[in-house]
């Protein structure tokens, strides 16, 4: 149940409580209500709009380039990714003082993914490009990760935390989630001093990669009274450590169901934080865990698709369960948590 401002004025009208304690209410609540800079967007058809238009500015000046877009010259490709980052950039800021925060923060982060094209345009026209070994084209920059585009990187994350200082857009931690996972694969022979990596080390920097980035997610959620700032930290945190785990070759039949765990263990932890996204995860990592059981270990099993299917049915009944007692579920977590812990759930799971 929730109540407006006008509600509790109505209620310190009719004597129901004072006017000094309308007022300490009032100021609690502005205090727990997330931050006016970035409120919480819904989702529609225009935000989605939005989101896509980016998506496809952001893919078509670097994921989806051309080699002959690379025949400009580093001179026009800086001037052209810096004029975009202009126009953007103003577009954004113009947006962003009308209060239209979610399109005017897109265009911020849009600007700020033009600093890896316009820093390869620089070392291409002072001759710094190849030093290190010649790594190609920029579109090669999406498709194989090399060494070489570490000052890229850098320049992304150095761009993205100038814009983050001035526009609290969550989207702009999208853009330096993939340029530190991309640094994170270009660091990778460094770590092992080697020249030559493979699956094996990916997937282990990946992992703990992931870690790292959730770490921060978790901090971010912990310090900021806005959840969406840690949304793209979480999903992102989530695709390197879940994906490198996923991706192990070899396990016993011990480390998969350890693996089966894991995956649980992700379910509890959406619980606890109302984080959907370790729902997801966690979800389809069962489910791979069960295909491999239906698929090698109970291959042969007549019984094992009727046991399964009666899992399947206690488990809708226990979300049924759930969904009954949920207030109650809440309320617990909320009495037996450590602060720390509550501290990263949302106020309305919380309260």
């Amino acid at each position: 149940m929730s109540y407006s401002e006008t509600d509790l004025r109505a209620a310190a009208g009719t004597g129901a409580i004072s006017p000094d304690e309308l007022q300490r209410l009032l100021a609690f609540l502005h205090q727990r209500a997330p931050s006016a800079a970035a409120p919480r967007a819904k989702f529609d058809a225009a935000h989605l709009l939005w989101y896509a238009g980016a998506l496809i500015v952001i893919g078509a000046m670097g994921l989806f380039s051309t080699v002959a877009f690379s025949q400009m010259g580093g001179r026009a490709l800086t001037a052209c990714a810096l004029a975009y980052a202009v126009a953007f950039g103003f577009a954004g800021n113009h947006l962003w003082r009308r209060d239209l925060r979610v399109p005017g923060g897109l265009l911020i982060a849009i600007a700020v993914s033009m600093a890896p094209l316009a820093v390869y345009g620089v070392q291409e026209e002072l001759g710094w490009w190849g030093r290190f070994g010649k790594p190609g084209t920029v579109q090669d920059f999406y498709v194989w990760i090399k060494g070489s585009w570490l000052f890229m990187e850098l320049a992304t994350i150095a761009a993205g935390s100038i814009a983050l200082r001035f526009y609290r857009v969550p989207f702009i931690y999208a853009v330096i989630s993939v340029a530190l996972w991309f640094m994170s694969m270009d660091l990778t022979p460094w770590i092992f001093n080697v020249s030559h990596i493979d699956w094996e080390m990916r997937r282990i920097v990946s992992i703990w990669f992931g870690l790292g980035i959730l770490s921060l997610a978790w901090i971010v959620d912990y310090t900021s009274d806005n959840r969406d700032f840690g949304f793209w930290l979480h999903l992102f945190g989530l695709m390197a450590f879940w994906g490198g785990i996923s991706a192990t070759e070899g396990a016993t039949e011990l480390g998969k169901a350890v693996y089966c765990l894991l995956n649980v263990g992700l379910l509890l932890t959406a619980v606890i934080i109302v984080r959907r996204a370790y729902a997801v995860f966690g979800a389809i990592g069962i489910t791979m865990y069960l295909g491999h059981l239906a698929d090698v270990v109970f291959k042969n099993s007549l019984l094992f698709p009727f046991a399964l299917s009666l899992i399947g049915v206690a488990v809708v009944a226990a979300g049924l369960a759930y969904h009954r007692k949920q207030g109650a579920v809440a309320a617990w977590l909320a009495a037996h948590l450590p602060p720390a812990v509550l501290r990263l759930r949302p106020h309305e799971a919380v309260g």
